[in-house]
């Protein structure tokens, strides 16, 4: 299981991450569970649960409006294939990261693949 929160960015741009990742992986949230953007224009933080499977199709590159911040957090294999399929659909560019014993976590800096 691993956590990905997302910041600095605009609710459809978070509700795009997380259909593209609940697309491949199950989660803790259902379908129709959208980000909405908070009054008064304060920042958001967006988060979900997922079960990163062994065995998950490829998901195809989709746009985004804006830059995406992305923390992952959870066990090394859990967190090393969202990695993976958010690499598969989006330009990532790595911003740093903290590692234990049993879990890792991982800052991510998600955009449209050109």
């Amino acid at each position: 299981m691993a956590t990905v929160s997302l910041t600095g960015a605009s609710a459809e741009d978070a509700a795009t991450v997380f259909a593209l990742l609940r697309s491949v992986f199950p989660t803790d949230r259902p379908a129709d569970d959208t980000p909405e953007e908070q009054p008064g224009g304060r920042a958001a933080v967006w988060s979900a649960e997922f079960e990163p499977t062994q065995e998950w199709a490829q998901p195809v590159p989709v746009s985004l409006e804006g830059p995406v911040s992305a923390t992952l957090q959870g066990d090394y294999v859990a967190v090393g294939r969202l990695v993976e399929a958010l690499s598969a659909a989006f330009a990532v560019d790595r911003q740093g990261g903290a590692s234990g014993d049993q879990e890792k976590e991982v800052d991510l800096r998600l955009g449209t693949r050109e």
